[in-house]
């Protein structure tokens, strides 16, 4: 694998009604193994995402998502749920009560000298939730290449001025 900083492409989403679904495809200069701990262990995705606990690593096992940043009411996001797919190295998915649906993390095997990872997110809600959950995942996959590269995020530093950005990106972005 090469050093190349991987860039974050802007996720898509599609809508009906008021299901939505979040896409985004991002090229990983790391290993599988490495990649899949970051989206499949508790200590992984607590270095870019949210504490896990419980996390049990098979399908129907509990999962409890708490993100370590928090709103700018200083509220923490806690999403329960269950895992509702998993195949080592290759898919993980989390279908979470809430707001924050179901999150599934798909690995393909190296091309060249990347990992492919695509995630998708289905939920439910308005369009500024959609706007909100783009720029909020496009926010943590920031923090995932940096977790990957070895600098997991410091959460008492986390501020909203990215993903307001961001946000703001993706709302210009549909004029």
């Amino acid at each position: 694998m090469t050093d190349a900083t991987p860039v974050i492409e802007p996720g898509t989403s599609e809508t009906h009604g008021d299901l939505h679904t979040l896409r985004f495809t991002l090229r990983l200069p790391h290993p599988v193994p490495r990649v899949w701990a970051a989206v499949a262990s508790s200590g992984g995705l607590r270095g870019w995402l949210a504490a896990a606990d419980p996390f049990e690593p098979r399908v129907g096992g509990a999962i409890t998502l708490r993100w370590l940043n928090t709103d700018q009411e200083g509220r923490a996001t806690v999403a329960s749920g269950t895992v509702t797919a998993w195949d080592v190295e290759r898919v993980a998915e989390y279908t979470l009560e809430g707001l924050h649906g179901r999150i599934r993390f798909h690995l393909e095997p190296p091309r060249g000298d990347h990992v492919l990872l695509r995630f998708t997110n289905g939920f439910r809600g308005d369009d500024e939730l959609r706007l909100d959950c783009l720029a909020g995942w496009h926010d943590h996959f920031g923090y995932l290449v940096d977790a990957l590269d070895g600098y997991p995020a410091d959460w008492s530093k986390w501020t909203p001025v990215r993903w307001a950005g961001l946000r703001e990106e993706y709302v210009a972005a549909e004029r």
